[in-house]
């Protein structure tokens, strides 16, 4: 009979706490509402980086795709 060789190699177990959850949330929601920003808000003359479209041109299809006005 063959026995099966066991490896030295460890599992690492991912860490759950309560702590570590709140920090992805926190990080997830962020870069969501960010994301949302410079999809659905941000124009030319409202934009926070000045009247420039450059964002505004660049997410342009993934607005119209979204159901966003912008024209």
């Amino acid at each position: 009979m063959s026995h099966p060789q066991q490896s030295s190699s460890r599992i690492r177990s991912v860490d759950v706490s309560a702590a570590s959850a709140v920090v992805w949330l926190a990080a997830t929601a962020f870069l969501a509402l960010l994301a949302l920003y410079f999809v659905g808000v941000d124009q030319g003359a409202v934009s926070l980086f000045g009247s420039d479209s450059h964002v505004h041109e660049f997410v342009h299809d993934a607005r119209h795709l979204l159901g966003f006005p912008c024209h």
